[in-house]
């Protein structure tokens, strides 16, 4: 890690990369009491925030794209400006049921930058090996529960100090920030992406990468759920706060694991590797559904399924890396994250349902279902994921 972080332009990379996409686990919250404080009710807010996602799951591809097709300063500064410009708009406009509202919502998802698929274009060319990228992609997966826990408490900052339009606002502002650090950094403006041959499926030519993506989709129903789980824990116990402990515990897993696994070096092929993350990802939801009495039991175990997700995700960047075509490293990036958001959206939809069908345990029990069909896609379609395509990147990693 430290190699990483002794790098050239790798903090600053990196830490523009969290700033810009701190928007993402702070817009939901902000959309929601933006509306409420509006007068808009709870259906109204999940629309809103629906939009909002869903603008951000079709944009993300074609901004990746054009990035391989124009590089990255002036597609992701184009876009974090009109991302801002959207933020400002509905906040000006204020929460209605009319077409506006939601067109505001979801062009600034839709605008989002692809700031993640970015930084992980960047890492071969700015780091000096295989080992030093596999380290990076780990770091890059561990520090993403930050976003997680610092854009909620930042909404609310923003919201009880300023107001909650303020919070929008500057959700839109800090996206802008951090992407200006990373595309004003000499890696970004000189990356250049390889030689793309002329298709219009991308990225999705690839059989190994459509397996990956069918893959992910179902870590993130497991990702999806498992937040569902943990509401259902905290109202079994009547305990509000507790949610917000076992979600916490889960980051502070996934960091340590992230950073544990970077900290090694691993040989073999990746693909392999997921597989056994996948599968361990999966075993350790399952205790958590027997919902043990004890707040601090099960902070524990949520932290030991938390330990497998940053390495799974860093496996996958590798992956992905492998499998991309030429010229689409980007894209395809950007369809990981997409695949994952989507998953994690299913897996809300369906744990909620199953807690109050079948109780408070059931949303972990969706979570390691999750986790086991990601595996029956990775197992299923082994042939394909071990057979590596041309790689988009200038140094594949293995």
């Amino acid at each position: 890690m430290r190699g990483v972080l002794g790098a050239r332009h790798a903090v600053r990379l990196l830490g523009g990369t969290l700033i810009g996409r701190l928007p993402v686990g702070m817009a939901s919250l902000a959309v929601l009491l933006f509306t409420r404080e509006h007068g808009g009710s709870y259906a109204l807010a999940g629309l809103l925030t629906a939009s909002y996602a869903l603008g951000q799951a079709v944009g993300q591809p074609l901004l990746g794209r054009l990035v391989d097709l124009r590089g990255q300063p002036r597609v992701i500064g184009g876009a974090a400006l009109l991302a801002t410009a959207a933020f400002a708009a509905l906040a000006a406009a204020g929460p209605h049921r009319g077409a506006g509202s939601f067109a505001l919502a979801a062009a600034a998802g839709l605008f989002t930058p692809p700031l993640e698929a970015g930084l992980r274009a960047l890492w071969p060319a700015v780091l000096p090996d295989a080992a030093h990228v596999r380290a990076a992609y780990a770091l890059d997966a561990a520090t993403q529960e930050l976003l997680f826990v610092a854009g909620p408490l930042l909404v609310t900052l923003f919201a009880d100090g300023l107001s909650t339009a303020w919070g929008l606002v500057l959700t839109g502002l800090l996206g802008l920030a951090g992407a200006l650090v990373v595309i004003t950094a000499p890696p970004s403006r000189s990356w250049r992406p390889g030689p793309r041959e002329a298709h219009w499926l991308g990225p999705l030519r690839s059989p190994g990468l459509l397996a990956l993506f069918g893959a992910f989709l179902f870590v993130g129903v497991a990702l999806g759920a498992m937040n569902v789980g943990a509401l259902g824990y905290a109202a079994r116990i009547g305990d509000r706060n507790a949610s917000g402990v076992l979600l916490a515990a889960f980051s502070f897993g996934a960091l340590l694991g992230g950073v544990g696994y970077g900290s090694r070096t691993w040989t073999g092929r990746p693909e392999r590797r997921l597989r056994l993350l996948t599968a361990a990802l999966a075993v350790c939801f399952l205790p958590p559904a027997l919902g043990p009495g004890l707040l601090p039991a099960m902070a524990a175990l949520t932290a030991l399924a938390g330990l497998f997700l940053a390495p799974s995700l860093a496996c996958a960047f590798l992956v992905v890396d492998g499998h991309a075509p030429a010229g689409t490293v980007t894209e395809a990036f950007s369809w990981l994250v997409t695949a994952f958001g989507v998953g994690a959206a299913a897996g809300s939809a369906v744990a909620g349902p199953a807690t109050g069908r079948l109780g408070d345990g059931a949303g972990f029990l969706v979570a390691a279902a999750g986790a086991l069909a990601a595996l029956a896609v990775q197992l299923g379609s082994a042939p394909l994921l071990a057979r590596s395509d041309r790689s988009g990147s200038a140094n594949p990693v293995n």
